[in-house]
């Protein structure tokens, strides 16, 4: 990510030595400001382009003449390239410079949201995005390093870093205020014209706020091409599946399988090529070693816990027809904490207090979790407030300690060793937000035929109760409607729907008491932990000397 250019990227093979950059200059408060401002805009661009169409698939998809698992492809295609892509970018501006690299970078993404504007179909529109996730991919680089060339190198893996984590979360609730508003407007042309907008206005700021230089050499080999490829296929075909298996279900389509056995199969032969390279472009040994499987695991829960307000939650509030309207002040709300939360973690980002923070954000996700766990059909957005609140300031708090202290771990080893990291940091933080997606998604979906089931077997119209609420609910049509064999009918109709909302409920709740169980194992992991090392400690330090 971004603030891997804020040390030396070391060349991957014998070279002469770079000529040193020179040292950072102190920024006027005014410049730092003006530096922040434009991260903030650059993340906006990346995570608004990312987030408009997933958020709104639904409403999109008559305008492109699609049906709804059709337009699933629109998100698929844009995080096939996506995913991989930070892993290229690395070595890219390594050789060629930040300049060179930030000035390409936005006149892409410029063009490519232009090309938005030709989108009239959904054939078109796959394309575009597919293009899109490409274009995006340095755009959240950009915003690292902007945000971290507004402070002083102290706190560039501090304040720095805890601003520029937040800036990645606030962009999925902005998207769900501002939404409703532009597709009234124009549909798809609508969404993507606001980012054509956002881009141009991000050109200038490219071009009059320059970065500071780093040392750049020749870096990328060969082999590193081809291990990148490989890559990249991998996890595209890996986020094609967790994109869409859950549409197609994951056992009614054979080239789901296939996607992902060429996916194995791709990761298996970049294993096999790096373990045997002198310098390799991942060092598998350092990523398969105890400490670093242990990162990983961390990373991945907190992915899969923080799904739940960007898939569950959300998934809940359509399953209750709620309208923007009910819920805008909730995303304010999201959007508000998610700041207050990054904020607290900037004021508390110190490696003394990292354990800490963690144990402070898995104990809100858990509690968030476990709140909207008791859900009915006559819950509103008032009733999670709160939850949704504490959920948005966990996230917020959680990401940075960890991406920090994993960070200087792979710096102890060598600037060598940052390319490494980022690998675990993309695959546990892109990979598994589609994880978390996919398997939330796929319990919901199997808790909801569970619940259907053992619901529907008590719909017996032989049961008084039941008939009185066939009744109730077929006297609408009354006046209407002669027939009663066809009136009794639609009131059947219409209790089972209301049966399979009621089941597709217990399902969300399901899942939200799933992901408050996964918080609080990892809480009780952490605490555990925390616990030995402090035991380790005491028992481990020598006794004070007696005095003389």
């Amino acid at each position: 990510m971004a603030s891997y250019d804020e040390e030396a990227v070391s060349p991957a093979a014998p070279i002469p030595a770079p000529v040193p950059a020179p040292a950072p200059v102190d920024k006027s408060l005014a410049l730092s400001a003006v530096y922040v401002v434009g991260s903030v805009l650059l993340f906006l661009t990346q995570g608004l382009g990312m987030n408009l169409a997933l958020a709104n698939l639904t409403q999109i998809q008559g305008s492109l003449s699609a049906t709804s698992v059709e337009a699933g492809w629109l998100s698929a295609a844009y995080m096939a390239p996506n995913v991989s892509l930070s892993i290229a970018l690395v070595k890219i501006r390594a050789q060629y410079g930040l300049r060179r690299f930030a000035e390409i970078s936005i006149v892409g993404f410029v063009i490519v949201s232009l090309m938005n504007v030709f989108v009239s179909d959904l054939h078109s529109a796959i394309v575009v995005r597919f293009i899109s996730g490409i274009a995006a991919a340095p755009m959240s680089t950009l915003g690292f390093l902007y945000m971290l060339e507004a402070f002083p190198p102290a706190r560039k893996l501090t304040v720095g870093l805890a601003l520029a984590l937040t800036c990645t979360t606030i962009s999925a609730p902005i998207t769900r205020l501002i939404s409703p508003t532009l597709i009234e407007y124009g549909q798809w042309h609508a969404l993507y014209t606001l980012e054509m907008a956002l881009a141009l206005i991000a050109l200038p700021i490219i071009y009059l706020l320059p970065l500071t230089p780093v040392p750049h050499a020749k870096v990328i080999q060969r082999t590193d091409i081809l291990s990148y490829l490989f890559v990249a296929v991998a996890f595209g075909c890996l986020a094609i599946v967790l994109t869409m298996g859950r549409l197609y279900w994951w056992f009614e389509a054979p080239w789901l399988g296939v996607l992902l056995v060429v996916s194995i199969a791709t990761l298996t032969t970049v294993v096999l090529i790096e373990l045997h390279r002198k310098v390799p472009l991942i060092d598998i040994r350092w990523i398969a070693s105890k400490e670093i499987v242990h990162f990983a695991a961390v990373l991945l829960v907190f992915r899969l816990v923080a799904s739940e307000q960007s898939t569950i939650a959300t998934n809940l509030y359509q399953q209750l027809g709620l309208q923007f309207e009910q819920v805008a002040t909730l995303y304010w709300i999201i959007l508000a904490a998610a700041i207050a939360g990054g904020l607290l973690c900037a004021v508390l980002m110190n490696p003394q207090h990292a354990e800490r923070v963690h144990v402070l954000a898995l104990g809100l996700l858990a509690t968030g979790a476990y709140m909207d766990s008791q859900a009915t059909s006559l819950t509103r957005p008032e009733q999670m407030y709160l939850s949704q609140a504490m959920i948005a300031s966990g996230t917020a708090l959680f990401l940075p300690p960890a991406m920090a202290r994993g960070f200087k771990a792979a710096l102890a080893k060598g600037p060598s060793y940052i390319l490494s990291f980022i690998v675990i940091f993309l695959f546990t933080q892109s990979i598994g937000s589609l994880v978390g997606s996919a398997a939330f998604g796929t319990f919901v979906t199997i808790r909801e035929k569970f619940h259907s089931n053992i619901l529907s077997e008590q719909i017996v119209l032989s049961n008084p109760l039941v008939a009185q609420r066939v009744n109730q609910l077929s006297a609408a049509y009354s006046k209407v409607m002669g027939d009663k064999t066809l009136l009794g009918g639609e009131g059947t109709v219409l209790l089972s729907q209301q049966v399979t909302r009621e089941a597709y409920i217990l399902a969300y709740n399901d899942a939200f008491l799933l992901a408050a169980v996964i918080a609080l194992f990892a809480l009780a992991g952490l605490l555990l932990h925390m616990s030995y090392n402090w035991l380790t400690q005491r028992l481990t330090d020598p006794a004070p000397a007696p005095a003389a």
